[in-house]
């Protein structure tokens, strides 16, 4: 015989939420097949498989071409927003960087920051 050791809610809740998702996973990848699917008591699932017609070609054609359409439109938008990020690096390069220099509590005063010195080693 198989001994189940004792295990604790949260362990069963474990199991059954993977038992679960396995199963949901399982007839998932079953209704979104291209399978005409018919449920059956007996042998639960029944499936045959039946060419797409015409208008589902259509439908997918057009599916498609939207789709490629959307992400030429992403690629775009985001060559843009890279050639500006660019364009406000280069300009934050070029300006002096300015440090706080307190002269009081009060007041707060810019002063250009020194450039780092460079080790060479030779």
């Amino acid at each position: 015989m198989i001994e189940v050791q004792p295990m604790s809610i949260d362990q069963l809740a474990g199991a059954v939420v993977l038992f679960l998702g396995a199963v949901g996973s399982l007839l998932l990848v079953i209704w979104q097949s291209r399978c005409h699917c018919e449920v059956n008591l007996c042998y639960v699932f029944r499936c045959s498989r039946r060419p797409p017609n015409e208008e589902e070609l259509k439908t997918l054609a057009n599916e498609a071409k939207d789709m490629k359409n959307k992400t030429d439109k992403m690629l775009k938008k985001e060559d843009k927003v890279l050639k500006k990020e660019d364009e406000i690096l280069e300009e934050v390069a070029e300006t002096p960087r300015l440090l706080p220099k307190t002269k009081s509590k009060d007041s707060v005063v810019m002063e250009p920051e020194p450039e780092p010195e460079i080790d060479k080693l030779v």
